[in-house]
């Protein structure tokens, strides 16, 4: 059963997704710089790994209760799920997220400087994102469905600006790992997003918002940099090898 030990962060969390609740508690990047295996990670971040190992081990011996296998999943359909799902969610969160901490900041940054800075990492991650989420409806995404069917204009398709879609793929993963980054800084600029006593109403808002919209980007950047572009540049490579 401990055979998981030796495998990546991003192939244990590909394989049973409810390891992503564990790693996320213990600042475990999972999504960003997944390479390395969970000994290594304690080891970086000065963690209990026997603690983290047990926690893990557990939720492995109870893989009957494991939610969607994304991994079989055709590639349309996540892309879909994605789309619908997280890309959604973040175009609907981020006025809401810029209105609670544009005013919390301007209140508080007195007494709580380290809002401004919060402000500034969540406006440049907002900006990223929506570029993303743009980019891949309107390119990214419709090339990796065609890639998927194989449609006759296969050749247009795989050859881009850069050569191939993978090219396309890597560099999207490059960009969207820098989110992950700058939300574990905001995290800990936050405190893991436990306001300070005696913080409004507003505050508590956002800091549990930004929360909630760290969960959901986690699990978004790992369908999309563990699953759907390591899927798509597979299937690339098969169609057209180099």
């Amino acid at each position: 059963m401990e055979t998981f030990l030796n495998k990546s962060l991003s192939a244990i969390v590909a394989d049973d997704y409810r390891t992503a609740a564990v790693f996320q508690r213990y600042g475990i990047a999972f999504c960003c710089k997944g390479t390395s295996t969970i000994q290594e990670a304690c080891e970086t971040r000065k963690l209990d790994f026997a603690e983290v190992k047990k926690e893990v081990l557990a939720i492995y011996a109870n893989k009957e209760t494991t939610g969607a296998d994304y991994t079989s999943w055709p590639l349309p359909l996540l892309a879909d799920y994605i789309e619908k799902k997280h890309h959604r969610y973040v175009i609907g969160k981020i006025p809401v997220l810029n209105a609670y901490l544009g005013f919390i900041t301007t209140v508080h940054k007195a007494q709580h400087p380290e809002l401004q800075e919060i402000y500034t990492f969540f406006t440049e991650s907002a900006a990223a994102l929506q570029r993303h989420t743009k980019e891949q409806e309107a390119t990214l995404f419709p090339s990796i469905r065609k890639l998927f069917h194989a449609g006759a204009d296969m050749q247009t398709m795989a050859a881009s600006a850069s050569g191939t879609l993978q090219n396309l793929i890597e560099a999207m993963m490059s960009e969207q790992e820098q989110e992950g980054e700058r939300f574990m800084k905001i995290a800990e600029l936050s405190n893991q997003y436990r306001p300070p006593a005696g913080a409004c109403p507003t505050y508590k808002a956002a800091f549990a918002t930004l929360q909630e919209f760290e969960k959901d980007l986690h699990t978004h950047i790992h369908l999309e940099n563990n699953i759907l572009f390591p899927g798509a540049m597979e299937q690339e490579k098969q169609l057209f090898p180099h």
